[in-house]
């Protein structure tokens, strides 16, 4: 320890940063009592099952993933001491709530109204307390919610962003995941360029990425391409 304090004093001394490294969110996990039965509510969910392991010793992991998504969540035995249903306030952020809401319904999940706070931290009181019915007033970013529990109570909470505070959004891409979409974003955009009005690939290019981080389809980000170059009813100078 020694060392590392010296070091430490050493390129605080001389104005000198260590390198940044990323770090990469990526999975959290939640306390289930029956591993099963959680498997089938998230499929119910419409999450893509990444994995599940069992082994000899009586560990088995499950990995879910939302559509979407960088982060990832674990369930399994052997893997937390938490009592289960003891995870809350687990954060979904989608950019239309309502359909966000809908599309679980329709897969028969209960969910709570789409609401937004009366109070500070309303969202979080598990007795609905604070909660005033109805989205944010103008779909204000960050302020419409929507609750689900698993079959334990681990608790959901669906929130609803257009637009992002400075500096946040596309952070978590990484230089395979953004070629990736590229080269999708390039397919599609193949596919409605010969009927499209003039325009800018970059335009199309950047609502279908946003699109598809969003957690949309390729084609409802095909969709939302075409309606920034023919709903904003720019053309290229």
């Amino acid at each position: 320890m020694a060392t590392v304090n010296a070091i430490s004093s050493r390129e605080s001394g001389s104005g000198v940063s260590a390198a940044k490294v990323d770090m990469k969110f990526e999975v959290v996990v939640i306390p289930v009592a029956d591993v099963d039965r959680s498997k089938a509510f998230y499929t119910r969910l419409g999450w893509r099952l990444d994995a599940d392991f069992p082994f000899d010793n009586g560990f088995r992991v499950v990995q879910f993933t939302p559509p979407g998504s960088g982060c990832s969540v674990q369930f399994g035995t052997k893997m937390t001491s938490a009592a289960p249903g003891s995870a809350q306030g687990l954060y979904l952020i989608v950019s239309d709530v309502e359909a966000a809401r809908k599309d679980l319904v329709a897969r028969g999940i209960e969910v709570s109204e789409v609401f937004h706070a009366g109070a500070p931290g309303a969202q979080f009181q598990t007795d609905g307390s604070g909660r005033i019915s109805g989205p944010a007033p103008g779909h204000a970013t960050y302020s419409s919610f929507a609750t689900f529990r698993d079959p334990d109570g681990n608790g959901w909470l669906f929130q609803e962003i257009t637009t992002r505070l400075p500096g946040r959004g596309l952070s978590n891409l990484d230089v395979a995941t953004l070629a990736d979409l590229l080269r999708d974003a390039e397919k599609h955009h193949g596919q409605y360029e010969p009927t499209a009005p003039k325009h800018h690939w970059s335009d199309w290019y950047a609502a279908y990425i946003v699109a598809r981080q969003d957690g949309k389809t390729p084609e409802q980000a095909a969709e939302d391409g075409k309606i920034q170059i023919e709903g904003a009813g720019r053309t290229a100078q």
